[in-house]
């Protein structure tokens, strides 16, 4: 959402709306053509467009939405059923396509749509104390689905989650209560520093290679050997609302769910190479 929110303020920043077409049914009616952008920031996950009129365009991407900006050159596909929201200026315009949420208020409002999210983990107002105390607050709950509750830090996703247990050597399943208070803040640290390191890229690395295939650890690489000690990387669901997660059984320190047969993500069982990576751990 940063580096979206970025190229969103750096396209619209001190230019007024000459096209605001919201494609959402609460929003049908509103007017923002002749507003001007005073900025474009994220929250977490969350984006919130100020304008000088005081009100505040707020989206949420979920999972398949996407902000696209393009300079004004032809016509883009406005008509596509996909496009919830159009805003142009003279240069630029803005596609938001499949939406999770959108909503206009007051900024001085903007507190109801995001006033209860944690610390966020790219803002100017981090506090990492207070993302510690947060997930320390509810000690049954796995770190895994810990991390991820917006309502704990905001900002994190699967992709760093895993990637920053992998690297603190826990296990995404290990109960919060169970991790010492100084495991808990380097975990939390490390998913800043992680998250601060790829905030300019759009080709994030965890490992610190640019090499295609090597950017991460474990996310993405289920059924293909650990980096570090050659274990098979499995994939699981981490908890019942269908989010997985990827980890080295071997490298985290557990629980972790029962072994069940791994192979390289997006392959078939037909193919010989598969055959060949496809490990059943007993």
């Amino acid at each position: 959402m940063f580096q979206t929110a970025r190229r969103l303020h750096s396209a619209l920043n001190g230019r007024e709306l000459i096209i605001a077409d919201l494609r959402w049914p609460s929003l049908a009616t509103a007017d923002l053509i002749g507003d001007t952008t005073i900025e474009v920031v994220a929250f977490g996950k969350h984006i919130l467009h100020r304008l000088d009129s005081g009100r505040t365009l707020h989206s949420h991407l979920k999972m398949e939405g996407r902000w696209r900006v393009a300079p004004r050159e032809g016509r883009s596909r406005w008509g596509d059923p996909a496009v919830r929201a159009v805003l142009a200026t003279d240069a630029y315009v803005a596609l938001g396509t499949r939406l999770g949420m959108l909503d206009l208020v007051a900024t001085r409002d903007e507190h109801t749509l995001v006033g209860h999210l944690g610390p966020d983990v790219l803002g100017p107002a981090w506090d990492a104390d207070r993302a510690v105390s947060n997930l320390a607050a509810t000690p049954e709950a796995v770190i895994g689905a810990a991390l991820l509750d917006q309502r704990n830090l905001a900002g994190l996703g699967t992709v760093y989650v895993a990637e920053t247990l992998f690297l603190q050597r826990l296990s995404p399943w290990k109960p919060v209560g169970e991790i010492s208070p100084e495991r808990l803040a380097g975990t939390v640290a490390r998913a800043h520093t992680l998250l601060n390191a790829n905030k300019d890229t759009y080709a994030r690395t965890i490992t610190g290679s640019r090499v295609e295939g090597q950017h991460d650890y474990v996310h993405g690489r289920s059924g293909l050997p650990c980096r570090r000690c050659g274990t098979t990387i499995e994939v699981a669901p981490l908890d019942d609302t269908g989010r997985v997660v990827f980890y080295c059984r071997a490298c985290q320190d557990g629980p972790f769910p029962a072994l069940r047969p791994q192979r390289p993500l997006g392959s078939t069982p037909q193919g010989p190479e598969t055959r060949r990576s496809y490990r059943t751990r007993r």
